[in-house]
Formats: C-alpha cells, structure tokens, sequence
C-alpha cells in the first residue's frame, strides 16, 4: 500500500521534531527518522494497527511509538496518516472530523 502524509500529519511531524530539538537535535532527528520507519511500517500491515479507542472505526487506526500515537485511515490502496502526536495530549478531535469531507493535499513518501 502507498503511504501518504496529510498536511495536519506533516506539520505535526515538524512540531514533534522543533520541541524535541530544543534540547537535543541528534534526538530530534532520530525520533522523527522512527515516526517516519513505524508509519511505512503500518502501510505494509494496515490491519496491525489497533481501532482507535476515541474514533471507533475500523478503517482509523493507530500505532503507538513510545508515547507517540501514528493516527491513519485505511483506504482501497494507500493508507492516509491523519496525525502524530503525543499520547499525553488529548485527542485531536478535528483530525478526524475532516475525514468525510478531506480535501486537503497529500503528500506520498
């Protein structure tokens, strides 16, 4: 299955990687190299991931990176990373409220 990143994904990605570079950016790197590894991971076995507790559907899942959740959506051919972050934080509600009407650009990788 492809792989795509979201725009709300990616700037997630670049958040995660500024907060984690405020004190140490070799850390920062390989956190973001290991979001990136686990997501292209969940592309292979996209049923691998578990539902995601808050959402309820079977084509949202997670997996969980140290205290990071990798949110997607299953689809035909590709699965769509709708957001990362940090398992602390509340849910991000709005990532997944777009899902029947998304219309943002995706970006492959």
């Amino acid at each position: 299955m492809k792989l795509r990143w979201t725009r709300r994904s990616q700037g997630d990605l670049v958040e995660i990687g500024r907060y984690i570079a405020r004190d140490k950016k070799g850390a920062a790197r390989r956190w973001l190299e290991r979001l990136r590894r686990s997501a292209k991971a969940a592309a292979k076995q996209p049923g691998a991931g578990r539902i995601v507790p808050e959402v309820g559907r079977e084509d949202v899942r997670e997996v969980l990176v140290g205290n990071y959740r990798i949110v997607y959506e299953i689809q035909k051919d590709e699965i769509r990373v709708l957001t990362v972050f940090e398992g602390h934080h509340r849910f991000p509600r709005s990532a997944i409220e777009r899902l029947d009407s998304e219309e943002e650009s995706d970006t492959e990788r």
